[in-house]
């Protein structure tokens, strides 16, 4: 609503300093006053326009956002039923038991998807609101210091928690898992071994 309002006043305001500038350029003294009398009531009948408008494309919008999610129940509904959670552009899985990393990895492509891969904040945001410790697809198995995603992508923007990663009591940590969840930086790197839960994501295309 905000972004809304703000865009609605912005382009409101571009309306009236384009037609008001324009008229100066032109006009002087009393045809100024005149005509700005009579324009005045021709860009309230411009704004009204603008109003419609843009209340036509709130409505055009939500069809096509409400058609979008009936299609993405008809058409995966399947996964719902199964316990996928769906967060834009993928679906999620979180797992009712624990297994060592790569058992949960494991399963996770059983189930067609992969270790979680996350790449923005919102994403990170997104994996903490289930407030469960949980395997991520991040390793450095294959090169001690060098983070990389399951499939196969470097690491470059990270949300570690405080001190992490630091391979605790000279323990040999190479997978990760979200563990701080109430703060956003929540990466704890512990034992691949370990039993943990796990959260799948599966991209899906339209």
């Amino acid at each position: 609503t905000i972004t809304h309002t703000h865009t609605q006043a912005t382009e409101q305001e571009c309306v009236f300093k384009i037609f008001f500038s324009y008229l100066s350029y032109l006009y002087s003294g009393r045809k100024l006053f005149r005509l700005v009398a009579v324009s005045f009531g021709l860009l309230c009948i411009l704004q009204a326009a603008l109003n419609i408008s843009l209340q036509k494309l709130s409505y055009f919008r939500l069809f096509w956002e409400t058609l979008f999610y009936t299609l993405l129940t008809k058409c995966f509904y399947q996964y719902f039923q199964q316990g996928w959670v769906y967060f834009r552009p993928s679906f999620y899985y979180i797992s009712s038991i624990k297994k060592s990393w790569n058992d949960s990895r494991d399963d996770c492509l059983q189930r067609g998807a992969d270790l979680a891969i996350i790449n923005t904040k919102e994403e990170q945001d997104f994996t903490r609101r289930f407030k469960q410790l949980m395997w991520i697809g991040l390793t450095d198995r294959t090169m001690k210091g060098t983070w990389k995603w399951v499939d196969g992508t470097l690491l470059t923007k990270s949300y570690w928690g405080q001190g992490e990663p630091n391979g605790f009591e000279g323990k040999k940590e190479d997978c990760v898992e979200i563990n701080f969840f109430d703060s956003e930086n929540s990466w704890n790197d512990i034992p691949c071994e370990d039993q943990n839960f796990w959260i799948c994501e599966k991209k899906v295309a339209f």
